[in-house]
């Protein structure tokens, strides 16, 4: 929270090579990019040896015209000092006029080189953002079907913004980063081999001179790399809490009016995002330092160079044109080394948004599906539980020996106080939990045997939180089953008392709503809940306090619907309000995991526990709203 780099190490070594191993499948076209880059490097490593070829060619035309005669030159030579030896050097001829017909053949030649370096560079950029955009769509793909296989327990464990921020903000980071350094890099390797080769190949001496810049920049760029690793991890960490914060107080912003939270929420918020700036400032101020510093050995490098060469000059051991040369190329060699610096930067950013990635996609995954998974021959309905036990943590059991047998269309309902395991129960049987002991099956089939596919295309569900996406009504209901027609879902919503808000719509079911329902209320949200169950005709049936979001005059109008729905279907009714669920063929009480009643309403009432207990409440509770 604080941005001081107390987050988890990174692990910059292993993660980096991950990263790498995420550029297998484009190996042909990275081989590719690097000979389009080995043939750019190779150009413009060759165009300071010909422009030196042109400044020799230049030289020698001016000062051989400053000669009539060869005994004249002879001499100067004999007579000139220090500048015999350069004299020399030059191979002059006397009196003869500027070649300036060789001098444009050499530049023709520059400039044809950097024409063709340039277009090697254009189609190795071009291939450099195909590779990376192709990786980071596989990578993308590889974390939306991850989301698929993780359990429910994950989610329930991590805040939903924190999770976007690695689906989006840190895949973003990475593939950026991957672009601004991936060719960049190619580029700065090459370009010190070939122009290291073609220093030695001038003056060893002088290349020698020039090496001494290297370790300096290595211990410049390790140290405060070394530094600057911890400080993205806390950037992106606290990237990725700021999200679930903004996320959790953009969903519940209405409550958060409405309980006067407003500068709790922007607290919070200025505390997050004090950390964010700390850790980033951090990250990149540190970070920041590798160029300038590379920048003053690239220039101590560089007196040393124009000192030595202009030295062996006068002394008639290099032409003017080699040390012109070699002074480019100690640009060269010192730009590359800078740039590689600089793009640490990104590669620790990217590498510590990938480590974020990487963490999501090493996440347990539920159980897999078995091999060969059975299907009951007759999907009836018949749900056993049988010694059943559940424990969310491992050291507090929830659920112990729970046996139950559902008799197909047959309602069960489902009462108990909160936290008694109503809603567990139901997650059980849908398999977005896996039991710990004891097992449950349908039709005489063990679920755990069945995919998870089949298990759930017979069961219908309609929950307490409504869920709707962005689209029309129309399409919102339909989801419920795939290939519906319009005259599928109107049915579907005349059943479920849909069709008459809807008929009252300027668009009807063409009406777009979004994914929070703007423009329906939450009772209307809840109906279109129910249509889709309804069109989705399951076997199984489950009513997680399916109607507590709707009026009264609704609730009975959805009783006798959900009457004609269960029909022959086996189904699960967990509520709250008893009166809901009084035609139940069994009601069971639960109590902190376990059955604790079983029986019709009569029965229970009869019996005068839990149950019993439970309704005198509600009915007391009722009277005194009244009065």
């Amino acid at each position: 929270m604080s941005g001081q780099g107390t987050e988890k190490s990174l692990d910059f070594k292993n993660s980096s090579r991950r990263v790498l191993g995420l550029l297998k499948p484009e190996r042909a076209t990275i081989a590719g990019v690097m000979l389009l880059v080995a043939f750019s490097v190779a150009c413009n490593v060759a165009a300071p040896k010909l422009l030196g070829r042109a400044t020799n060619l230049i030289v020698q035309g001016a000062i051989s015209q400053k000669f009539h005669s060869q005994q004249q030159l002879d001499a100067a030579i004999a007579h000139g000092g220090k500048m015999s030896a350069l004299l020399r050097s030059l191979h002059l001829v006397p009196g003869k006029p500027m070649d300036y017909d060789a001098i444009g053949v050499v530049l023709l030649w520059v400039a044809l080189i950097y024409v063709a370096s340039a277009v090697f560079g254009i189609v190795a950029g071009r291939l450099t953002a195909l590779a990376i955009n192709q990786t980071v769509n596989r990578l993308r793909a590889d974390v939306e079907a991850k989301l698929s296989r993780l359990p429910l327990s994950y989610f329930d464990k991590q805040p939903r913004g924190e999770v976007l921020s690695r689906v989006t903000n840190d895949i973003d980071n990475i593939g950026q980063s991957m672009q601004q350094s991936m060719g960049q890099l190619v580029n700065s390797l090459l370009t010190v081999v070939g122009v290291l080769a073609m220093m030695f190949w001038i003056s060893w001496i002088l290349a020698l001179i020039a090496l001494v810049s290297v370790p300096v920049s290595i211990v410049v760029a390790a140290r405060v790399g070394k530094k600057a690793q911890p400080q993205f991890v806390a950037q992106w960490a606290t990237t990725g809490k700021l999200n679930a914060h903004i996320e959790e107080m953009y969903t519940g912003h209405t409550l958060v009016k409405v309980f006067g939270r407003q500068q709790e929420a922007a607290a919070v918020f200025e505390r997050e995002n004090e950390a964010l700036y700390t850790s980033a400032f951090k990250a990149q101020f540190i970070s920041g330092i590798i160029q300038p510093s590379m920048f003053l050995v690239s220039n101590l490098n560089y007196v040393l160079v124009a000192v030595v060469g202009g030295l062996r000059v006068a002394s008639g051991q290099l032409s003017i044109g080699d040390v012109q040369a070699f002074i480019q190329y100690s640009r060269q060699f010192s730009q590359p080394l800078t740039q590689m610096a600089s793009m640490a930067n990104l590669v620790q950013s990217g590498v510590a948004s990938a480590e974020r990635v990487f963490e999501l996609l090493d996440a347990e995954e539920q159980t897999p599906e078995p091999e060969h998974p059975l299907r009951p021959a007759e999907l009836r309905g018949l749900v056993s539980f049988e010694d059943v036990a559940f424990r969310y943590d491992p050291q507090k059991p929830l659920i112990e020996d729970l046996s139950l047998k559902v008799e197909p269309g047959h309602t069960v309902a489902i009462v108990g106080p909160t936290g008694a395991g109503k809603t567990t129960l139901v997650n059980l049987l849908m398999r977005f939990y896996e039991v710990t002991g004891g097992r449950i099956t349908l039709d005489g089939v063990d679920i755990a045997a069945m995919s998870r596919e089949e298990l759930r295309s017979g069961i219908g569900m309609v929950l307490q939180d409504t869920w709707l996406f962005g689209g029309s009504i129309a399409e919102n209901i339909a989801y419920g089953a795939t290939g519906a027609t319009r005259e599928q879902v109107v049915e579907a919503a005349k059943a479920a008392h849909v069709d008459r808000f809807v008929r009252t719509l300027p668009d009807g079911y063409d009406t777009v709503i979004d994914d929070e329902g703007t423009g329906v209320s939450a009772g209307e949200k809840q109906l279109i809940t129910i249509a889709r169950a309804f069109l989705a005709q399951p076997s199984i049936l489950v009513l997680d306090e399916a109607t507590s979001s709707v009026d009264t005059r609704t609730e009975v109008l959805i009783q006798r619907a959900m009457a004609r729905l269960r029909s022959g279907r086996t189904s699960f009714v967990i509520a709250h309000r008893l009166s809901t669920i009084r035609d139940a063929d069994v009601i069971l009480v639960m109590e902190n995991g376990s059955i604790v009643e079983q029986g019709s309403h009569h029965e229970l009432i009869a019996a005068e526990g839990a149950y019993a207990r439970l309704y005198q409440a509600q009915f007391a509770q009722a009277v005194a709203e009244q009065d």
